[in-house]
């Protein structure tokens, strides 16, 4: 039975005058992986899921909401999953977001994602013209000692949505990353690289090994320095990880509440301010080249900024920083409405780009004085919401450029930073390119950003960390 015919199935066994929601996904993934230059395993996996949400609507005007999801659910299995939803509906509190279904009228539909079309799925056949890349790459990194490291995955999912109000909405979403670390002979040298694509045609393992190499060599000479603040470049990949977490917690509801850093002191948010002196452009767009996604809501359950009552709702572009200004908070129709802000749904993606910047990372390091240039951080925590102060470490390379070049690798840091205070201290951002977050890659992958120049960039302590 296909995901269409479950949907469909499912909407049929809801009891008469039932509201429901029904989620169909099939997911599939393939995978490589490799060590000390040598490939080690392969594998290929697929999976199916449905979620039904059924809506209780009340006499007293209230809903109550049962969502039940389950993976590997079989034809005949699929009107007791709807009979569960139902009777958790039945014995639910009021549901705070309580709205009127989206109908099928008032969904977007993409012409490359027909609802009849048979679901999307990977295999090995992605890998063909990456893996020869890669195995040319392993012989020369074994020709002249190096190590290499990592992996290449790949995955297709299929969503389906469907309601009583006659919604069908359908995305299929495909995704893709590779992490690559190379180390000296010795193991005391590490460097990373990493990439993310839709179909790994774009993956250039060479190029990447050849920065890979570079840094290397810049690790032959090593500087210890103190903690402190520092003039500090980030790369892309550190962008993303800082920024995807602003993004995360910038939500209407809480900011609404006075809970994090984008509540106004005395009440309300901080919409309309000034985050950053430079220019920049923080936003999310569904049809960006090379990072799609969908074009609707899909919500699987309800949460502070996300309702299932929202599903196929449309999602177009969202311009969170507008210029260096607050300009919109993510938000479902019940938290906009409470927060006295407009409507806004989270996009799975994310973009920066600062108007007329050009600049390499290679070209910034040439005109620095005096700073650090990082690789990646990891182990991003949260340490303050009313500051979004994050804690985390550098990691695979932290390097001393002075008068324009790099001249050594020092010790590893615990940083101590807030990317909304981060904002306000960048003088600097370059061209913006696709990027794979190192923290946040497993979750959120469909990132553009640019290097930018942050002036004291706060190193907390000295890491031992290698």
């Amino acid at each position: 039975m296909t995901a269409q015919d479950t949907v469909e199935r499912a909407l049929a066994a809801a009891k008469t005058g039932g509201e429901t929601v029904v989620i169909a996904d099939e997911s599939s993934t393939a995978n490589l992986r490799w060590a000390g230059n040598t490939l080690t395993t392969n594998g290929v996996a697929a999976t199916r899921s449905l979620t039904v949400i059924a809506i209780d609507r009340r006499g007293d005007g209230t809903a109550g909401v049962g969502t039940v999801s389950r993976s590997g659910i079989t034809p005949d299995q699929v009107e007791d999953l709807v009979r569960e939803a139902e009777k958790a509906a039945e014995e639910a509190a009021p549901a705070e977001d309580a709205a009127e279904l989206i109908s099928g009228e008032d969904t977007v539909r993409s012409t490359s994602n027909d609802w009849s079309s048979p679901s999307r799925a990977t295999d090995f056949g992605v890998f063909r013209g990456f893996a020869a890349q890669l195995g040319e790459t392993l012989r020369e990194a074994e020709e002249i000692g190096r190590k290499l490291y990592g992996f290449a995955e790949h995955d297709v999912t299929s969503t389906f949505v469907g309601n009583s109000a006659g919604l069908r909405a359908r995305y299929d979403q495909p995704g893709g990353r590779l992490e690559l670390n190379a180390k000296s002979a010795d193991l005391s040298r590490s460097a990373w690289a990493g990439a993310s694509t839709r179909d790994f045609t774009d993956v250039d393992v060479a190029a990447l090994d050849a920065g890979l190499a570079e840094r290397l060599s810049w690790q032959e000479r090593k500087v210890e320095l103190p903690a402190g603040r520092y003039e500090t470049l980030l790369p892309p990949t550190a962008v993303s990880d800082m920024l995807i977490y602003m993004y995360w917690s910038a939500g209407a509801r809480d900011a609404g509440e006075g809970r994090t850093v984008f509540s106004k002191p005395g009440g309300g948010t901080r919409l309309g301010e000034r985050l950053s002196p430079l220019p920049v452009d923080l936003f999310s767009d569904p049809a960006y080249p090379g990072l799609e996604c969908a074009p609707f809501v899909v919500a699987h359950s309800s949460g502070r900024d996300s309702s299932v009552f929202d599903n196929g709702l449309p999602a177009g572009r969202a311009d969170w920083i507008s210029e260096g200004t607050l300009s919109a908070l993510h938000s479902s129709r019940f938290s906009a409405a409470a927060a006295g802000v407009p409507v806004t749904p989270s996009v799975d993606n994310l973009i920066m780009t600062a108007p007329g910047a050009s600049e390499s990372l290679a070209e910034m390091i040439a005109s620095t004085r005096r700073g650090l240039l990082l690789t990646c951080l990891w182990y991003i925590r949260q340490v303050d919401p009313q500051t979004l102060l994050l804690t985390g470490l550098t990691r695979d390379g932290v390097y001393l450029v002075e008068n324009g070049e790099v001249t050594g690798a020092v010790n590893n840091f615990r940083f101590n930073e807030s990317p909304v205070a981060m904002l306000g201290r960048v003088v600097q951002a370059g061209a913006t390119s696709r990027t794979l977050p190192r923290e946040w890659g497993d979750y959120f992958n469909r990132a553009a950003m640019p290097p930018l120049r942050v002036e004291g960039f706060n190193m907390s302590s000295v890491s031992q960390a290698n």
